[in-house]
């Protein structure tokens, strides 16, 4: 069965950085575009960034610059590495596997000082 555990939230001060990675099983990880969204309290789940079997990144316009998404294949995870966070940057990311609509547990990220 497909499982995407998400790991390496925490609380961090602003303007620092934090990586967050996806294991994910399951499927045949190389092929699939998987994604990052993330839930601020009380709002609605937004996209955060995605990357494509071969590699190929796309970002929501205010990540863009500060958030970087990447992927081991070898490894069967995806990451995101954020940088320059922000408070309004506080939310639960999730990982995504959108051809298949899997998600993960989340993991929280906090920013604050």
């Amino acid at each position: 069965q497909v499982q995407l555990v998400e790991s390496g939230g925490g609380l961090v001060q602003p303007g620092g950085s934090l990586r967050l990675s996806c294991a994910a099983s399951g499927f045949t990880f190389s092929d699939d575009t998987m994604a990052w969204y993330r839930r601020a309290p009380g709002t609605e789940r937004e996209w955060v960034a995605s990357i494509s079997g071969g590699g190929n990144p796309g970002y929501a316009d205010s990540m863009k610059g500060r958030f970087t998404i990447s992927r081991d294949n070898a490894k069967n995870t995806v990451y995101l590495q954020m940088n320059s966070l922000k408070p309004e940057d506080t939310a639960v990311y999730y990982c995504y596997h959108p051809t298949r609509g899997y998600w993960g547990q989340g993991t929280q990220v906090t920013v604050s000082s």
